[in-house]
């Protein structure tokens, strides 16, 4: 079989990819490892950007998160007792987010994929990538039982960081830098409706804690952890109990949560990690398999899905006129917004999380900033217009 366009997995990267280059008329395959069910299932990040709306309503997969998805104009900041909220369209022009889960943005895709769309094969376990510095890459894989290959012009590898996709490029090619964190989220889902309409970070000398949604009915609740930390270890009430106490404001002393059934536990590591360049050969990385963020500052999907807008314009204007101007420029233009989406994510995570190492004085440099941040538009801007996400045709 051969394709224009091969792509190496089936996460938001890869399908958003797929749906854009069929509104163009570039054919393309989608080959997934993992079986559908367990796709639609997999528990990730919640926060769209502007743009990734954007992007979504253009590709025709923007009718259910219009009717479900939650719009957010702002965040409230929790630390030293106080709640301070940073409204995003005065700050930012009228940008705003969307609390929408990733899981449904890949339900959504994965329906119009297979509707009309290219191929997209579940259970295709890519066992290699070759041939990428040629004109014919081969992508070969295990489907149903049968070894089988498929050529293509171009390869997009969107499957992770320990994917083939990423091991195809030889290590004296490429450089990845890393940082890993020494703490990590205990995330939970509850059946029990926010108790506040916006997303709540809290700094506390207790730890982190976030609150946000999955639905009116559904909260989305993190703590910070330990690295290592069990699950078992944190029954329902302990975390409830953890959460307010992380919450907590001075002047309203009786302020809780509002409880109900934990459905779901995990703890995510956290860490940082760049893979450069983004392109080798005819094959490009996009999402995990090129960077990974932590989850403080809500871009790891949004970085995917403006990898999959990039190279999606770029092959249409291949496809139309032969310029590979736009494929060239990827990695440069991706490697940009990469860069200042992980600074922003490392600023979040610095600042609102307690190194089990740092000092007082450490503590009192993180309040002094949060500080900055409620009592200064200028750096309350800055904050805002990194969260919402600066529009896709500008300087990151």
């Amino acid at each position: 079989m051969h394709t224009t366009v091969g792509i190496v997995g089936g996460g938001p990267a890869g399908l958003l990819l797929a749906r854009l280059l069929h509104r163009a008329g570039v054919d393309s395959v989608v080959l997934e490892a993992r079986d559908r069910a367990y796709v639609e299932r997999r528990q990730r990040a919640g926060i769209l950007e502007q743009a990734t709306v954007d992007a979504l309503r253009a590709a025709g997969a923007g009718a259910r998160l219009d009717a479900e998805g939650i719009p957010h104009d702002g965040i409230e900041l929790r630390f030293d007792g106080q709640a301070h909220r940073i409204d995003f369209p005065s700050l930012t022009d009228g940008r705003r987010v969307w609390v929408y889960a990733q899981t449904e943005v890949v339900k959504d895709l994965i329906a119009l994929q297979l509707a009309d769309g290219g191929t997209l094969s579940f259970g295709a376990q890519v066992r290699a990538v070759e041939g990428v510095d040629t004109d014919r890459p081969v992508i070969r894989y295990l489907h149903e039982g049968r070894e089988q290959t498929l050529t293509c012009d171009y390869v997009v590898g969107c499957d992770g960081f320990h994917g083939v996709a990423r091991a195809a490029v030889p290590a004296a090619e490429r450089t990845t830098y890393e940082r890993t964190y020494p703490y990590s989220w205990l995330g939970v889902l509850a059946e029990a409706p926010p108790v506040y309409e916006e997303l709540i970070y809290a700094h506390s000398d207790r730890g982190f804690a976030l609150a946000s949604m999955r639905s009116p009915h559904v909260s989305r609740l993190y703590l910070q952890v330990e690295n290592g930390a069990d699950p078992a270890a944190w029954p329902d009430e302990r975390i409830w109990d953890e959460l307010d106490a992380r919450l907590a404001l001075r002047d309203a002393p009786g302020w809780r949560l509002r409880r109900g059934p934990i459905t779901q536990k995990s703890v995510l590591p956290m860490r940082s990690s760049v893979t450069e360049p983004m392109r080798y050969g005819r094959l490009f990385l996009a999402g995990d398999a090129a960077h990974i963020v932590p989850p403080t500052g809500a871009k790891g999907l949004n970085l995917a899905a403006a990898d999959a807008i990039v190279l999606a314009r770029a092959f249409a204007r291949w496809a139309a006129n032969g310029s590979t101007e736009l494929l060239d420029a990827y990695s440069a233009t991706c490697l940009r917004r990469v860069w200042r989406a992980e600074h922003f994510s490392y600023a979040m995570t610095t600042t609102l999380h307690n190194d089990p190492a740092q000092s007082g004085f450490d503590t009192r440099l993180q309040l002094s900033q949060l500080a900055r941040i409620a009592d200064s538009p200028h750096a309350a801007a800055e904050l805002a217009q990194n969260y919402v996400g600066l529009p896709l045709d500008s300087p990151a």
